[in-house]
């Protein structure tokens, strides 16, 4: 007999079902100590003597714990999140025991971690226990002393400065930087006009395509050498009043490698990018399917953890991804050698697998009918890019043909693509394809017909506002943030009024700027 501790009762009650009834599985419904929030909760000249209360909403259930581990002879298992913060609620929850002297003389105190709520994992973790990990606690403390010493130092600042703020924190003013750098650059860009000259072909097999102006007056243009709409309608009249020749045509294949498995950041910018979802909602659902769905009257969870910044995939998830990549697509689209990701995200400290799903024989289509359409649409983004980590690379035929005017001070350049080979691009079908622009068959020496010449207007165009894909994409890139906290910043900036989106960009507010 044994008692597990959990931090949610839906995590709770898929493990209950593994474990069965030797173990009483109970969940602590998250953290149940933080600093009080007022002055003096952490003392910096005391060598950082931290202060910590139990957290009003988590003292029924710390009395629950309390109950059911005095009765307990044999052994405590703590199964909270394999990750920093599930670390420091392990801890904290074995301390508040001792403290009320809970733990009896002879009962063990475990600590089990595993990646996926599955059977298997489980029970190998109740088999390969561990004492609490005191490095990735103070890991953890360090962090939270940090974002309670920035805030109680700014925010009192920023209250007398500019009534009505509510807040500021280590992690979030920086991000809420970010904005408004980008907002200045917006309001600061000056726009600049600039032209070019397309050209409708047809060579002699009478197939259509197009090409752009290139060399002019035998002068190689730039972006910006047609600056007005005056010169570009003197050249298209210059460039109508001539024949033209194929003189070169290259042709070289490109490959298109498979992206890396999901980390956070990543599933998160896709989810947002490909299925409109915010950062928030992303790991909501996600840590549903983490932590288990009722399949046919079974819980199982069907994803792995969902906070990590690791791309590792395990040797046996590898083997079975790619014999179903065999099994769905045949030989011919399994990569010859196994994929290994390496990639490091800046300040990564975990240690955890991708995000990829539990078993990748279960297919998106088997699992309608128990998801919500959410639920589907996020694990299908999942099985998809796991799927597609282990298949081979796409392969592009890219064409660039050179076409020079009768008088030789005119040169045309044309740009096209083929898809030879789908590779990885067979498991999203075309949603992922490149755009291509296909080229008919072209040799040196051909003559081509023109059919039209038309200038066109275009303008430069400021930076883009932040998304909420590229916000967590730049906060990745330069350190901000952890995989556990990018949405919870993001949901912060918005609530308190720091920021808005609007057409899915984010503008500080008067009171964030």
């Amino acid at each position: 007999m044994g008692v597990v501790i959990v931090e949610s009762p839906s995590k709770a009650k898929t493990i209950s079902k593994y474990l069965g009834k030797k173990f009483n599985v109970i969940a602590s419904f998250g953290h149940i100590r933080d600093f009080p929030a007022k002055s003096g909760s952490v003392d910096p000249s005391n060598d950082f003597k931290m202060i910590y209360e139990i957290i009003p909403k988590s003292e029924k259930h710390l009395d629950k714990i309390v109950k059911t581990v005095s009765a307990e002879k044999e052994a405590i298992y703590l199964a909270t999140d394999p990750d920093r913060e599930g670390e420091a609620i392990a801890w904290h929850i074995v301390e508040v025991l001792k403290e009320k002297c809970a733990i009896a003389k002879d009962v063990t105190v475990n600590r089990m971690v595993f990646n996926e709520v599955t059977k298997r994992a489980v029970t190998a973790a109740v088999d390969n226990c561990r004492p609490i990990n005191m490095d990735l606690v103070r890991a953890q403390q360090t962090r939270r002393v940090l974002d309670y010493l920035v805030g109680f130092t700014l925010s009192p600042l920023l209250w007398r400065k500019l009534p009505g703020s509510r807040s500021a924190g280590r992690v979030q003013s920086v991000a809420l930087r970010l904005l408004c750098e980008r907002e200045y650059e917006v309001e600061q860009f000056k726009t600049q006009e600039y032209w070019d000259v397309g050209v409708d072909l047809q060579n002699q097999g009478g197939e259509k395509f197009e090409a752009v102006l290139k060399c002019y007056a035998g002068e190689k243009l730039e972006k910006f050498s047609i600056g007005t709409e005056e010169l570009a309608k003197e050249y298209a009249e210059t460039v109508k009043n001539q024949s033209y020749t194929v003189a070169s045509v290259e042709s070289k294949k490109t490959k298109r490698n498979p992206y890396p498995p999901f980390i956070t950041s990543s599933l998160q910018q896709e989810a947002s990018t490909k299925l409109g979802f915010s950062a928030k909602d992303t790991m909501m659902i996600a840590q549903k399917l983490y932590e288990g769905i009722d399949i046919g009257g079974e819980i199982v969870g069907l994803i792995t953890y969902m906070r990590t910044d690791g791309f590792y995939i395990s040797e046996d998830a590898v083997n079975y991804i790619r014999d179903t990549i065999k099994m769905q697509f045949g030989e011919k689209y399994l990569s010859k050698s196994v994929r290994n990701y390496t990639k490091k995200v800046k300040n990564a400290q975990e240690a955890h697998e991708a995000i990829r799903p539990t078993d990748i024989t279960m297919l998106p289509e088997q699992l309608s009918k128990y998801l919500t359409d959410e639920q589907l649409k996020l694990y299908t983004l999942i099985w998809k890019r796991t799927l597609a980590t282990q298949m081979e690379s796409a392969v592009i035929d890219q064409v660039a043909v050179d076409i020079k005017s009768s008088c030789g001070k005119i040169s045309l350049h044309a740009t096209g693509s083929t898809l030879s080979f789908d590779g990885y691009y067979r498991v999203y079908g075309s949603e992922d394809s490149d755009k291509r622009r296909m080229l008919p068959q072209l040799r040196e020496g051909e003559s081509c017909e023109l059919l039209e010449v038309h200038p066109n207007q275009h303008f430069t165009q400021p930076p883009a506002r932040y998304s909420e894909a590229s916000l967590v994409k730049k906060m990745e890139e330069i350190g901000i943030g952890r995989p556990s906290t990018y949405a919870t910043i993001i949901s912060v900036l918005q609530e308190r009024g720091y920021t808005q989106l609007e057409q899915k960009r984010f503008i500080p507010s008067e009171r964030g700027e």
